[in-house]
């Protein structure tokens, strides 16, 4: 593509010092006036990822080809070939919340059928599984369980650190975390010093959503305002612990939206540089009430994921290197398309999921190594395992990766049949989900 390709040597650091992109955002300004007769300036939008962030609904086929090509260059100029991956083990620990998030199908009232909480033995020992099947990590959240104690976070941590210290923790959203503080009492920096203490080491950046509060009024009813987000996660970069970043796109926002939750995490990490990776999240919306309500698009199109994928890459150049899809709500298929403008990780091998496949995702609950491997070879890409923070795993931890596929043998399907989705919790529930606590667990 003559005149749209980013230079290989090329050093920018932000959309306007970078050739390539001025000329995508001339020609499609020029598109622009031709079509719609008036001039750009009225749009009083300079940055060029603004623009094509706000205007790629109006972009011929050829234009985002054009912005995909684009991503894709920085993204091999910035992180090379290589599509990255982490052995990890999901471990949700309760699903009774009572948060009310508006599109969320993952939450149980204390005396639904479907409610569960783990023991901390429970988590302990899915903490050990995933170690023995080569996992460096665990990611562990839950609901807002009216009746967990503020430390009980840190119990849960500690526990996985006692069984298994070299486990990375990587726990707790920002909505866990103002639970925690206002239950104990805290302010939120001394509570993170103490998760810090516990075993946390870092924590996902979910509960973002979108970080405009009149569209995080629609979905949670203002649950978690936008300043606090950014408080919670501002706090844990200066005390150490880094965070992915997240965005949930397609339910009641826009690209303009878009544009702006990008605008925060790009300015966040030029104060503290605490973002490991930018995570986009596609609303699922088959069983989300907000969608069964009618007030919600169902999730975004093939064209909007492949667009937004290639814009993260575009606009967060130059502060942050690694840009996730999910296999989990895109499927191998999306998952090659956006490899190829922009993304560069596949996330992890997960083991348990569970939040997605209750609101309709239909791609698994895990993935092993040779299945993460399926989706980057078609496209040419070579594959490289990684720990939280991208840096490189232990041989020791490679082999028994290797020995396992990357999953524990609790959790394939039974049989030995090709995986699948397990049944979701309830009458039939996916392996380990306890129909009745045992001793010590606390029961919904």
């Amino acid at each position: 593509m003559p005149g749209f390709w980013c230079r290989g040597d090329c050093k920018a650091h932000s959309l306007d010092e970078c050739g390539a992109l001025g000329e995508l955002s001339r020609r499609t300004r020029s598109d622009h006036r031709s079509r719609h007769r008036r001039p750009f300036g009225d749009l009083a939008c300079d940055e060029t990822g603004e623009f094509l962030g706000r205007h790629f609904f109006g972009l011929d086929s050829f234009d985002l080809e054009a912005l995909a090509g684009i991503a894709d260059a920085l993204r091999r100029q910035v992180v090379g070939d290589e599509v990255t991956y982490v052995v990890t083990r999901n471990i949700n620990f309760t699903n009774v919340c009572y948060t009310g998030c508006r599109f969320c199908a993952f939450a149980q009232r204390r005396t639904d059928a479907d409610a569960y909480t783990l023991s901390l033995q429970q988590i302990g020992d899915r903490a050990e599984e995933a170690w023995d099947a080569g996992a460096t990590e665990v990611c562990m959240q839950g609901g807002i369980h009216p009746d967990l104690p503020g430390t009980a976070y840190f119990d849960i941590a500690a526990e996985v650190k006692r069984r298994r210290p070299g486990l990375h923790v990587h726990a707790f959203s920002p909505m866990e975390v103002m639970n925690g503080a206002s239950r104990t009492g805290v302010p939120i920096r001394e509570w993170l010093v103490r998760a810090k203490e516990a075993g946390v080491n870092s924590l996902p950046g979910t509960a973002a959503e979108i970080l405009d509060d009149d569209v995080r009024w629609v979905l949670t009813k203002g649950k978690l305002p936008a300043s606090v987000w950014i408080e919670v996660i501002t706090t844990a970069h200066e005390l150490g612990l880094p965070t992915s970043a997240t965005m949930m796109y397609g339910h009641v926002d826009t690209p303009a939206h878009w544009v702006g939750h990008l605008r925060v995490i790009r300015s966040i990490q030029e104060r503290t540089g605490g973002f490991t990776e930018f995570v986009l999240l596609p609303f699922i919306h088959s069983n989300a009430p907000i969608y069964l309500a009618g007030l919600a698009r169902p999730g975004p199109t093939r064209r909007e994921n492949r667009a937004v994928h290639a814009l993260s890459r575009l606009m967060l150049h130059g502060a942050i290197d690694s840009i996730q899809c999910s296999w989990v709500k895109l499927g191998d298929d999306l998952c090659r398309d956006v490899l190829q403008g922009g993304a560069n990780d596949l996330g992890g091998t997960l083991m348990e999921e569970t939040i997605s496949r209750m609101a309709g995702a239909d791609h698994g609950s895990y993935k092993t190594i040779s299945q993460l491997r399926a989706i980057a070879e078609p496209i040419g890409r070579p594959m490289r395992q990684r720990t939280t923070t991208y840096g490189d795993v232990s041989a020791e931890r490679r082999a028994a990766a290797a020995a396992t596929d990357g999953v524990c043998a609790s959790v394939l399907a039974p049989g030995g049949r090709p995986p699948g989705n397990p049944p979701l919790m309830g009458g039939n529930p996916p392996p380990h989900a306890p129909l009745g606590p045992p001793a010590g667990a606390t029961a919904r």
